[in-house]
């Protein structure tokens, strides 16, 4: 049963561009299609999480991440009575704006943006939605819903001080109450996202060699899972045994997300969308318990996956690749598509020039920035 503080498609606040209502999907099922059907999100298929794309298989990619966080999101939504479909878009697009190589491409991309306001993955993501995908007869971008728009903005919470120029850009033309909490919907998308990639970071760093199961069976959490298959399945192989191990690491933050916050939500009377955005806190949370777990769990990636030493050669490998190609479409812009090129032209300063030019290279995936490189530079 859906809860009175979900968002309501009946409800909705609408689309910039009007557009007429489907007779057979609400508009959030409408925005999480448009989004799977985005040439944004299938690029997502060769962008990498921690690993770069051609390191192996069965590692996690942005697409397969997503995927993993919307199946959490609409577990969460389910148990909480939220909207489903709304949840479930968010959660879709929450990693549109990545840059290739991860989170190390973005930290090189945002280092050579300082002059030009910077980059950010979160403000990019609403730039993708809200102007680069150009696929549609009458507008830019998706036109998604403005719960859609608001959730990637700030699921991380509110956006406040100086805004990003992807955001703030947007945001002059259609207010998406940055200073507010996002919706419930949002807010789980968030937290799917943390839960989904504890876990698979977990099982990526076991895949590749970077620690073993005693390493994590030390961690709070971990321990007890795998305490509890040894005791019910003591003969299982390894294989078996990691993977029924963390699905119970999984089924915790899960359990203990939901039981948080329905107690958030009853102990504040929360009965509307707007209390959720205008209570002040957010009404989706790990317990204090748990995210006192997580942080240990967390420090642990980071220093054994994060920064392992692989993980840190290749790091440097793709910073260069990143710190290669962004001056030279500076100085050559011929060397762009000529697609781009036509913005290049309507490009009044440097700064524009620089936001065309980040907004080409994030949209890469890693084995297309790779070959770039090969065959530009050598």
């Amino acid at each position: 049963m859906r809860a009175t503080y979900s968002c309501d498609p009946a409800q909705t606040r609408g689309r910039l561009v009007a557009e007429e209502e489907s007779a057979h999907r609400t508009c959030f099922q409408r925005d999480r299609d448009r989004i799977i059907h985005s040439s944004a999100f299938r690029r997502l298929k060769h962008k990498t999480q921690v690993f770069v794309e051609h390191e192996g298989d069965y590692f996690r990619t942005r697409l397969t991440h997503s995927i993993e966080v919307a199946q959490v999101a609409r577990t969460m939504a389910g148990a909480l009575g939220l909207n489903g479909e709304l949840t479930e878009a968010i959660a879709l697009a929450h990693d549109l704006g990545h840059t290739p190589f991860g989170h190390t491409g973005e930290d090189a991309l945002n280092a050579l943006m300082q002059p030009y306001g910077g980059f950010d993955h979160n403000a990019q993501a609403v730039k993708i939605v809200t102007s680069l995908e150009r696929h549609y007869a009458e507008f830019d971008g998706l036109n998604l819903t403005w719960e859609t728009l608001e959730g990637l903005a700030k699921h991380n919470g509110p956006v406040t001080g100086d805004l990003p120029h992807a955001l703030s850009d947007y945001q002059a033309r259609h207010d998406l109450e940055l200073h507010t909490h996002a919706s419930a919907e949002a807010q789980v998308a968030a937290l799917s996202d943390d839960i989904a990639y504890n876990n698979h970071d977990l099982h990526d760093g076991l895949r590749a060699g970077l620690f073993s199961e005693d390493d994590i069976c030390a961690l709070p959490i971990v321990g007890a899972a795998f305490a509890e298959v040894d005791k019910l399945y003591p003969n299982i192989d390894p294989t078996r045994r990691s993977h029924e191990a963390l699905r119970r690491v999984f089924g915790v933050m899960v359990s203990d997300v939901i039981a948080t916050s329905r107690t958030i939500l009853a102990e504040n009377n929360v009965e509307t969308a707007d209390d959720v955005r205008h209570l002040g806190r957010p009404v989706v949370k790990f317990s204090n318990e748990l995210w006192s777990d997580l942080k240990v769990i967390r420090e642990f990636l980071f220093t054994r996956m994060y920064r392992a030493p692989t993980v840190v050669i290749m790091r440097e490998k793709v910073t260069k690749v990143v710190e290669d190609l962004f001056p030279l479409f500076m100085t050559q812009t011929e060397m762009l598509p000529a697609e781009w090129r036509v913005d290049v032209e309507q490009a009044r300063t440097r700064t524009e020039l620089a936001r065309i030019v980040a907004d080409y290279i994030s949209g890469m995936t890693d084995r297309f920035a790779l070959q770039e490189h090969e065959r530009l530079l050598g």
